[in-house]
């Protein structure tokens, strides 16, 4: 063999030995890859079922909603509606950006402002593009089918009064979280429970299947209030035309049931509407009948004459001399618009003596007027649970100086709330047994307190109704066909420096029927600025116009109908019969 074939031998058996390497090599691989598909797919399949699912299946949560607030008779106050929120996965959205134009036009946002909130957002896996969409708009941006982009259903407050019952009711933030009123004080028992659910979801990120339920969702429970929807509208219409005719800083008014003490209205000025978040000014929105609180004025003189009753030294027939219409008490004149002289303690009330009233309240022992007042719920906060709630102030009589006892009489260096002193007249109104009160509908009778008997109740309601008579300085407030009693009150206000003699509370509480007590209304207006504001003349017509409509809406049976002469009955029946 010639050396040149050995050579080419040599080399023939070296690259079929590297062939053979190679293919040897080639068939181990493709043996160790069937071999590992089979081990995956076969012997080991459900790594490749969790990587799958890792990819596809998601948890997802189930929104739940919040509980309906209704009025008493089940008229909604406040519902939740469904919306729907958008979010994207900023991570899977990365290879879609030139797609945000289109998108900020759908979520109706700047591009701009768009593409930098992704784009700042791109180590994270869940962002809100926008929140709260109706369902429809939300439907027409996943219509896009853009990588990332995703939906979820949650809810909005709904409140169909609007500002008639905003100040009560309350709001939500966009988490829905009670953020005041009701739906603070009682987010523990609206709010719901969100449950969560696994999907199948697609490339785009679309649910395409409900693979199983992890946790039902748990919705949130209605709550009944108190508020009749009928007199809160009443409440509220009377209320806001008087803030506007007196050109008035603020107002409320305050409807009680004596029955039950529950709050049957309740509203002020100015207002806001709860649906609109730009409105969230707590100068509109905070609950001023609960929260804020002013000197009474004369509308406190009804607690003293009772308190002068209970102690057993007064009867309504008792005499006090006014003149000469004057009474130095330290370094303060105490006077009345004219010289009264000697006038029986109801007349001191009807023609609201504040002479009168100071001489009665420096004869009472300190313990004893103090007692009473605070029996009748001053300087104490109410059972409402309403949040913010106001206690008022009362100072304990261990701090009383002879001044202060005499001003106190008539309404000075005591703060109440218009809540605090509904429930006061309301238990007057209830025979001197006081009712908690209560912003929820009472289905059971509830045992009240009594405050001071039931005589004593019966003479001071008398008293009062002295008032509304055509001679009482609370002649405005009476309505037809219905006795009624209360008490007029005008007070200065107080601003630095001492009282302001041109700033005024002008108020008016009282109740109807007096021969069988049914609503407490109190109406306070704040800084009436036109040239009325005593309490009779821009205070007692408000509380008419909405107690006489108040007692038609609840069919209270009148209890002061003229009397007919029968004379007259027989003669008008006798011409009804000639005409047909």
């Amino acid at each position: 063999m010639t050396r040149g074939a050995e050579t080419k031998q040599k080399t023939a058996r070296r690259f079929v030995g590297r062939v053979t390497l190679v293919m040897t090599f080639f068939a181990l691989l493709a043996s160790s890859l069937v071999a590992r598909a089979v081990y995956l797919q076969v012997l080991d399949k459900d790594f490749l079922n969790r990587q799958a699912d890792m990819r596809h299946l998601r948890t997802e949560s189930i929104s739940a909603h919040r509980g309906t607030i209704l009025d008493r008779n089940g008229e909604p106050l406040a519902i939740s509606t469904p919306v729907d929120s958008i979010w994207v996965n900023p991570q899977e959205f990365a290879s879609a950006v030139d797609k945000i134009p289109q998108l900020a036009k759908a979520l109706e946002l700047k591009p701009e402002t768009l593409m930098r909130r992704i784009t700042r957002s791109m180590d994270k896996e869940f962002l809100y593009l926008k929140r709260h969409l109706n369902p429809s708009a939300a439907e027409r941006v996943m219509a896009m089918k853009l990588p990332g982009i995703n939906v979820q259903r949650e809810y909005r407050r709904y409140y169909p009064a609007s500002e008639v019952t905003g100040h009560l009711v309350g709001f939500t933030n966009i988490d829905d979280q009670g953020q005041e009123g009701l739906e603070l004080a009682m987010n523990y028992w609206l709010e719901g429970e969100p449950g969560a659910k696994r999907v199948l979801k697609d490339r785009f990120g679309r649910s395409i299947e409900n693979v199983e339920s992890i946790r039902p969702p748990h919705h949130g429970k209605d709550l009944r209030t108190s508020i009749d929807l009928r007199l809160q509208y009443l409440a509220y219409r009377t209320l806001k035309a008087a803030v506007k005719a007196h050109n008035a800083r603020s107002g409320s008014v305050v409807i009680l049931d004596i029955k039950t003490g529950e709050v049957l209205a309740m509203v002020n000025q100015p207002t806001y509407n709860p649906n609109d978040r730009s409105q969230f000014v707590a100068e509109r929105y905070r609950n001023r009948a609960i929260t804020d609180i002013f000197e009474p004025g004369s509308s406190i003189k009804p607690i003293i004459v009772a308190a002068a009753l209970e102690s057993g030294q007064y009867r309504p027939s008792s005499v006090i001399d006014t003149a000469p219409g004057y009474i130095q008490v330290g370094a303060k004149t105490i006077k009345d618009s004219r010289n009264l002289g000697r006038i029986s303690l109801t007349t001191i009330l009807a023609l609201s003596s504040n002479v009168g009233m100071a001489k009665l309240a420096m004869t009472l022992p300190p313990d004893q007027l103090w007692g009473t007042m605070s029996q009748f719920g001053l300087g104490e906060m109410t059972s409402s649970g309403f949040p913010g709630e106001s206690a008022g102030m009362l100072t304990h009589f261990s701090n009383w100086r002879q001044i202060g006892q005499a001003t106190i009489a008539y309404g000075y260096g005591v703060s109440v709330t218009p809540l605090q002193l509904a429930q006061a007249y309301a238990t007057i109104g209830n025979g001197g047994v006081m009712h908690p009160v209560s912003l929820f509908a009472v289905e059971d009778t509830v045992v009240g307190e009594r405050v001071i008997s039931a005589e004593t109740a019966f003479a001071v309601r008398r008293m009062m109704e002295e008032v509304v008579r055509p001679d009482g300085t609370g002649n405005k407030a009476s309505v037809d066909g219905y006795r009624v009693a209360g008490k007029t009150g005008t007070a200065w206000k107080f601003s630095k420096g001492g009282y302001s003699t041109d700033k005024y509370f002008s108020v008016f509480a009282g109740l109807a029927p007096v021969s069988n007590p049914r609503l407490v209304t109190v109406v306070v207006i704040d800084e009436p600025s036109k040239e009325l504001y005593y309490g009779s003349d821009v205070a007692a017509p408000v509380f008419s116009n909405i107690m006489t409509e108040s007692l038609r809406l609840l069919a209270v049976p009148p209890d002061a109908m003229p009397a007919r002469d029968p004379g007259s009955l027989i003669q008008a029946m006798a011409d009804r019969d000639a005409s047909q």
